[in-house]
């Protein structure tokens, strides 16, 4: 009954309900007035308006007349939130439609004499021709490491940041503050102010789905990704001391012999964290600027600590003695191993007993610190200059 009242609705605007009912088969029906309500529904889109954006378009009003009731769903039948004005003349959405979407809208309202009117209207929001996703680290279910920087790289160049920024929320158990930083249009990274807490819960919600990151360009996620930190390590690389020394929770763990980069090619300076983990891998000097110096198809033990090739490995080619007494690498941190790799050497070791996420801090290399955006390099930047990153604004950060 009520889908039928609504299309007649649609027909003639407004009819009462009681009149026509109570003169259906009564003698002399012919003589009764239909008496048609004043009250005069206005739905904004019009029925069947297709490509209507997600959001400021949807509204019901009223003339001559008091809303009694709107009833806005999507296809599934999943209603649509909203609020009614005081006066009772007008209703909006709560919250954002969904793009792509069909939604349905019955309105009711009655007149100053009490006479009800309903209308009915049907329409499509905007279908995106252009999408974009954003590929994270860390993975899902993953333990990491307590220097671990979340990191979303998009397919596309985001222009209004802040509504991306918006739609990326990072909680955690036990509860820490997380601020977020671009580096360009295209990478956005989120960390705490100090590193995390062994055991932390993390949480990254990722409600990208119909949000505008350009003009045009819609998101289609809307997931969140879980994962948590395990034990606390952390390990300081001394180039002129040729040692790396591995702490657990503030305390010493092992001390290592190592390589790091020559004079003429010395590792950077500063926080690094380990990104990736190979059992094996090729090195190429071609693929990181230094032409044919080098070539090693099966480089044991790998963790790649920067983006332009700076790594931790295994070194089975260098001469004996070289490890813990000079630096010969073109930047790399190498530790003793043997080809095909071993867990018994140093490099195996270190290899077995690290995670993604482990932060590696490089000391007295006389080189530049590694720059915020080379890798997870983000823990060399302030609090302040970390926040001061975000699209968002917020209330001054006094403490650096």
């Amino acid at each position: 009954m009520r889908r039928a009242l609504s299309a007649g609705a649609g027909l003639v605007g407004a009819v009462v309900l009681g009149g026509l009912l109570a003169g259906c088969g009564a003698a002399g029906a012919r003589d009764v007035v239909p008496q048609v309500s004043e009250a005069v529904i206005v739905i904004t889109p019009d029925d069947a308006a297709h490509d209507v954006p997600a959001d400021g378009q949807l509204r019901v009003g009223v003339e001559k007349g008091e809303l009694t009731q709107v009833k806005v769903a999507d296809g599934e039948g999943v209603p649509v939130a909203g609020t009614l004005a005081e006066d009772r003349r007008g209703w909006l959405p709560t919250g954002r439609l969904a793009l792509s979407t069909q939604y349905t809208v019955d309105a009711y309202a009655v007149d100053g004499q009490g006479r009800r009117a309903a209308k009915h209207a049907v329409f499509t929001t905007l279908v995106p021709k252009h999408k974009f996703i954003g590929f994270y680290t860390p993975e899902a279910g993953s333990t990491v490491g307590t220097g671990m920087i979340i990191t979303v790289n998009f397919n596309r160049p985001v222009t209004d940041r802040a509504a991306v920024e918006r739609a990326i929320t990072v909680q955690a158990k036990p509860e820490v503050e997380v601020a977020a930083h671009w580096f360009g249009s295209r990478r956005l990274d989120l960390r705490p102010r100090k590193h995390w807490r062994a055991g932390t819960v993390v949480t990254m919600s990722l409600r990208l789905r119909d949000v505008e990151g350009a003009e045009g360009v819609y998101g289609i996620q809307d997931k969140n990704v879980r994962f948590t930190i395990g034990r606390d390590q952390t390990s300081t690389v001394d180039a002129d001391a040729h040692t790396l020394t591995v702490r657990r929770g503030g305390q010493v763990f092992r001390t290592l012999p190592i390589s790091a980069g020559s004079p003429e090619h010395p590792t950077y300076q500063g926080t690094m964290v380990i990104a990736e983990k190979f059992a094996l891998t090729r090195m190429n000097g071609q693929t990181v600027g230094f032409g044919g110096e080098y070539d090693i198809p099966d480089v044991p033990h790998a963790m790649r600590l920067t983006r332009s090739g700076t790594f931790l490995h295994g070194n089975y080619w260098a001469p004996p003695g070289t490890f813990g007494a000079t630096n010969t690498s073109h930047g790399c941190v190498g530790l003793a191993d043997v080809k095909g790799g071993r867990s018994t050497t140093a490099a195996g070791w270190l290899f077995e007993h690290s995670l993604v996420g482990d932060t590696v801090e490089v000391i007295n290399s006389h080189d530049r610190t590694v720059a915020a955006d080379n890798g997870m390099g983000g823990w060399n930047l302030s609090w302040r200059e970390w926040r001061a990153g975000s699209a968002v604004p917020r209330d001054a950060e006094s403490s650096s």
